[in-house]
């Protein structure tokens, strides 16, 4: 099983202020705010921070990163607070005399704050890096070529082709019409005796016609409708 001395270290730097007389509590909330930030922008946290604690938490956190600037040569810019905590110290007692003879213990409580940096690769302001080495990557291997897919119709392709086949199918359907008709008319019989009767009416009409003299006092000549109806009677 793997433990924390076989992973690879980080380059980096730390500093510890110890006996700070502060009480643990206290600066363990100032800690907390920095801790995974970009030294930078922790240091400007610190710096507008409210509480009496931050004073020498900031002094701590520049320490480390003037230590791992010039003591292991790294660029500030590129570092950040990897560790941060607060360690209890020795409580300094004292004794303040209270009413009738009584004395009431004070404890003055100290502390050790520890702080480390380590360089990364910059990120994206406002959001940590991980403090992970970089992992060689395996190179990739090609795609397979497939068979390109047979296209498929979709249906609107299927809406077009049914449009298209419907006009045809209403030209057919009136040809078939069509010569079905014709088909009827020819092969009903046609009555021959009443328009023989009619043309053999209509012949002396015609020559009487004729031989009316074209006078214009003459009276006009019978029509073929009126010669017709003297034919018949």
């Amino acid at each position: 099983m793997p433990t924390k001395s076989d992973a690879a270290a980080l380059p980096g730097a730390r500093a510890i202020a110890r006996h700070v007389r502060i009480s643990p509590t206290k600066a363990r909330r100032v800690v907390n705010l920095v801790r995974g930030l970009p030294a930078k922008e922790a240091l400007t946290v610190l710096r507008f921070a409210p509480q009496a604690a931050s004073e020498p938490v900031y002094k701590v956190l520049a320490s480390a990163v003037a230590n791992a600037e010039n003591n292991e040569r790294l660029d500030p810019d590129s570092l950040l607070v990897a560790e941060a905590y607060v360690d209890e110290g020795p409580t300094l007692k004292r004794f303040r005399p209270r009413a009738q003879g009584r004395a009431y213990r004070i404890r003055k409580r100290t502390c050790h704050i520890t702080i480390v940096v380590e360089s990364v690769v910059a990120v994206a302001p406002g959001r940590p890096a991980k403090a992970v080495p970089a992992k060689a990557v395996p190179a990739k291997a090609a795609p397979a070529k497939t068979a390109p897919a047979e296209a498929t119709p979709t249906v609107a392709e299927a809406d077009t082709d049914a449009a298209e086949a419907a006009p045809t199918k209403a030209a057919k359907a009136s040809k078939a019409t069509k010569t079905t008709k014709a088909a009827k008319a020819a092969a009903e019989p046609v009555d021959t005796t009443e328009a023989s009767e009619t043309a053999s009416e209509a012949k002396p009409a015609k020559k009487a016609a004729k031989k009316a003299p074209a006078d214009g006092g003459a009276e006009p000549t019978a029509t073929t409708d009126d010669a017709a109806e003297e034919g018949t009677e």
